[in-house]
């Protein structure tokens, strides 16, 4: 009796690989996989928030409690004594939105040291993730959002105090200038996220650094109300390279990037100027604290 041998049966792909197609093997920077991961981690944030509304809503109350107080505390000021006919109002708006915003951006790396410090944050990281940059990017997000939607309530309620609207174009340069500002800030804080041994060190660090930036800036006072020492001081904080273009859009409807938005005692600061000086301080910033987020996310 002979044995006869039969065919091989032909090897069928798994119905897994027809359903879904393969991945690309190398994803890149700002690929769809990288994108994903900023919408996913930038939804945790604002899921977050919902949780807690209290946040949202102290961070509009607090601005628009300054801009009220001081605003009343200072309108018997004659008309044009803090600039070319601004009000007291219109002049402290642009102090009250920038520094609404870099206290937000300061006070960003705070939600990434109670994930460090509770273990989440190793979650995160032994995750498949396309770049770790998408845990800053996300932050930077969320933040700005934030930011907008703070500066939207101040120019709200300084227009029903008696400020006028910025233009459109003013109001464009008013979210370059604030992002370029949010962006800075949001990255020494993550850096320093890291840095710091624990989270009371890091608010040590906030309460130290918050009210002297602002008091040592012109969103109160303008720079010749200002002795000749802290004239200088004020004309380098990044604070007030943002806080003049702002105020400037505010008091002219037109402007060009040569217009001059305060003398300094080292020169004119103009509005192309203002925004290179934060530019570069934004890659300062970037230097400085890269190798520290290396080692705090690899």
């Amino acid at each position: 009796m002979t044995q006869t041998s039969l065919p091989p049966l032909p090897i069928q792909k798994p119905q897994s690989d027809r359903l879904f197609p393969p991945e690309s093997p190398n994803p890149t920077m700002w690929s769809s996989e990288f994108l994903q991961e900023v919408q996913a981690l930038t939804k945790r944030l604002f899921i977050q928030l919902r949780r807690r509304p209290t946040t949202l809503i102290a961070g509009v109350l607090q601005p628009l409690m300054w801009l009220l107080l001081f605003g009343a505390l200072f309108s018997g000021l004659p008309k044009g004594l803090v600039g070319d006919g601004q009000t007291y109002v219109q002049f402290l708006a642009a102090g009250i939105i920038v520094f609404t915003a870099f206290s937000s951006a300061l006070n960003s790396g705070l939600p990434m040291l109670f994930d460090r410090e509770f273990g989440f944050l190793n979650r995160i990281l032994v995750a498949p993730l396309v770049s770790r940059f998408s845990i800053i990017a996300a932050s930077a997000i969320f933040i700005i959002a934030l930011s907008l939607v703070q500066t939207a309530a101040i120019i709200l309620v300084s227009v029903l105090m008696g400020a006028s609207l910025p233009s459109a174009s003013g109001l464009a340069v008013m979210s370059l200038i604030l992002m370029l500002l949010i962006v800075d800030f949001t990255m020494l804080s993550l850096g320093l996220s890291f840095a710091m041994p624990g989270h009371q060190e890091m608010l040590a660090f906030i309460f130290l650094v918050n009210l002297p930036l602002m008091f040592s800036s012109t969103a109160l006072a303008p720079l010749t109300f200002m002795p000749t020492w802290l004239q200088w001081i004020a004309s380098l904080n990044p604070l007030s390279w943002a806080i003049e273009p702002i105020r400037y859009v505010y008091s002219h409807s037109t402007w060009a990037w040569d217009s001059v938005i305060f003398l300094a005692p080292w020169g004119e600061m103009t509005m192309l100027k203002a925004t290179i000086a934060l530019l570069s301080f934004g890659l300062f910033v970037g230097i400085f604290i890269r190798g520290t987020l290396r080692r705090g996310i690899a």
